[in-house]
């Protein structure tokens, strides 16, 4: 493109800022802003015409309509928009209105210029705005996910502001048994805690078919400290209700809607979670992270090593035991969806391996049972057989019945890597 004749083509088609003048030569001179390129393309074709300057008025610009001369009121507009709220990170998108973008198709078509040279007046706006704001508050600037977001509605006047959830990454470990991981909201009343005008008779009016949950016991807490709206609990999987959740405890991650606060002090935080579960659940390893960790202790593959106390339906040997365990020890197991799930679980059968099993005979009617399994393998399946729904099983090879009667958790971790990655942390 030979700029200066296309410079004057732009300026015949009327009254231009030079910022709209600039813009169809965004992708010349590397350094300029479209505001100097254009200035200096009109002092160019001023100087080779000899023809008196015309500096140009935004006000008067036919294409823009005098938008490039408010990219510092959008800013402090901006800035306006999130007073209070805590962040490091912004990005900032633009809603220009359809007759000024209709206007930059006219600009270069009566120009004789390609419809896409340059860049749009959009793109233009989200670079001048943004570096404003940056300058104005200190933040840098993220394409991915960050902190503060902004759509600055040039049609409507209006700047719409999105704070972004803040995360903090933790394992958990549940001392008490019958508390689920997340809320367990009444199925007779649907969580509404009345049947009618009285209260709910399976909840007693609680909305909750279990009046405590290692969510409820921990994410208030967070969500207060961070001053958010609501807040989402992720955990890496969750034990049974009845399970107690003990040893390196389970990885999850608090999301929390809408922070004002994200420079909390996690030391600090993990002690006031301690003691508002008051013994019932504890957590620890708290750390801030990103987006990602969520995706991370939900998805990554995990091992888990489990603590069983079996009552069986007959006289079990020590050898007899030994021998069990032993045949059971790196197998790969067959599991039908188990009875007690298959209310609210695809049917199918599952596949899953046992790492180890370790047995301690405590009578010949009790024994305690210790398993390391790949993640997603039914523990009380594995012992009791399910009713030949989970081949082979430690009951099946005893040829007797075995009934857990006491689960724990004693680990979960990775089973390639930890899911503590450096790479998801953010302090």
């Amino acid at each position: 493109m030979d700029v200066l004749p296309s410079a004057r083509a732009l300026l015949a088609t009327g009254p231009l800022c030079d910022n709209c003048l600039g813009r169809p030569f965004a992708d010349r001179s590397f350094g300029l802003g479209n505001g100097e390129r254009g200035r200096g393309l009109r002092v160019a074709a001023a100087l080779a015409d000899d023809e008196d300057f015309d500096p140009g008025d935004p006000h008067d610009c036919w294409v823009c309509e005098g938008a490039t001369a408010r990219f510092d009121e959008w800013a402090e507009r901006a800035v306006e928009a999130v007073e209070g709220v805590e962040f490091d990170t912004y990005q900032v998108g633009t809603r220009v209105p359809p007759l000024v973008e209709e206007n930059e198709v006219l600009l270069r078509e009566d120009a004789g210029l390609e419809p896409d040279a340059g860049e749009p007046l959009r793109k233009e706006y989200n670079r001048e705005v943004g570096k404003r704001f940056g300058r104005l508050t200190g933040a840098e600037v993220e394409f991915g996910r960050p902190d503060v977001q902004f759509l600055l509605d040039l049609d409507e006047n209006r700047v719409e502001a999105t704070v972004n959830s803040a995360f903090v990454y933790g394992r958990y470990r549940k001392l008490e048994r019958d508390i689920p991981q997340t809320e367990w909201p009444c199925s007779d009343c649907r969580g509404s805690g009345r049947d009618g005008a009285d209260p709910c008779p399976t909840c007693d009016g609680t909305g909750y078919l279990y009046p405590e949950s290692v969510q409820q016991l921990t994410a208030p807490v967070v969500e207060d400290v961070m001053d958010g709206v609501d807040s989402v609990f992720h955990g890496a999987g969750r034990e049974d209700v009845d399970a107690l959740m003990l040893g390196t405890g389970r990885p999850f991650v608090i999301e929390v809607e809408e922070p004002r606060r994200r420079d909390v002090d996690v030391e600090r935080l993990e002690a006031d979670i301690n003691a508002f579960a008051d013994g019932k659940v504890e957590v620890e390893g708290l750390r801030l992270c990103t987006h990602g960790m969520v995706e991370r202790v939900k998805r990554l593959d995990a091992s888990k090593r489990y603590r069983a106390e079996v009552e069986f339906g007959g006289d079990v040997t020590a050898a007899d035991l030994t021998e069990a365990v032993g045949a059971l020890e790196g197998t790969t197991v067959e599991q039908y969806t188990p009875n007690r799930v298959d209310h609210r679980r695809a049917a199918k059968t599952r596949t899953r391996t046992v790492h180890d099993v370790e047995g301690e005979l405590a009578d010949p009617r009790h024994a305690a049972v210790e398993v390391h399994g790949e993640g997603g393998l039914y523990i009380k399946e594995l012992i009791s057989g399910d009713e030949g729904r989970t081949e082979p099983s430690l009951a099946g090879l005893l040829g007797v019945s075995a009934t857990v009667t006491a689960l724990d958790v004693l680990a979960v971790e990775g089973e390639d890597e930890p899911f503590e990655d450096e790479a998801f942390f953010l302090d």
